[in-house]
């Protein structure tokens, strides 16, 4: 079992920033989003929930560009000992999934709010216009898509979890230290 990771084995430094500030605001866009409908609806600490949602969904859709960028300009460190070609395959179809998921996920949910209208700044009372015409049927559809996505990507992300998991404890391999 190999013990310590060289800097060469690694991520780069901006490419482990831009995982666990991915991960810190896709799972607190989802921690926000499970306390919606917790308080009484109405209130003022029931928008809380949403814009909390809303921000950490923005955070995500800051962040993915340029961590995609930086992961076309990068190759990832090489896993070892190697793995066998159907694990490759699985693990470049999971990335491929969580990609399209950081991308995906937050435009849905942006044009889902500009569907219902501007676009309020979480805590704040600025706005931000709505390219679209409002259109309440979209808006609802556009949110059920948003909200069904979500719910599949709890697997896929738990996939991801479990991977780096199993690579770590039963493979003994480099997979989960190349990204601390």
């Amino acid at each position: 079992m190999q013990t310590d990771v060289t800097p060469t084995e690694r991520y780069s430094r901006q490419a482990r920033w831009f995982h666990w500030l991915a991960f810190a605001a896709v799972a607190l866009a989802y921690v926000f989003i499970n306390f919606r409908g917790v308080f009484p609806r109405g209130s003022d600490a029931a928008k809380v929930p949403m814009q909390g949602h809303i921000l950490f969904g923005l955070v995500v859709l800051a962040l993915v560009l340029p961590r995609l960028l930086h992961r076309l300009r990068n190759a990832p460190p090489p896993v070892a000992p190697a793995i066998a070609p159907w694990e490759s395959l699985l693990s470049r179809v999971t990335h491929f999934a969580l990609y399209a998921f950081l991308l995906v996920q937050p435009l849905l949910g942006l044009f889902t709010v500009w569907s219902g209208g501007p676009l309020k700044v979480p805590f704040t009372t600025l706005e931000i216009p709505s390219p679209m015409a409002p259109d309440h049927a979209l808006h609802e559809q556009l949110g059920g898509l948003h909200e069904n996505i979500g719910t599949i990507f709890y697997y896929v992300i738990g996939l991801h979890i479990a991977g780096a998991l199993w690579h770590h404890f039963f493979r003994h391999d480099n997979t989960l230290k190349r990204m601390l």
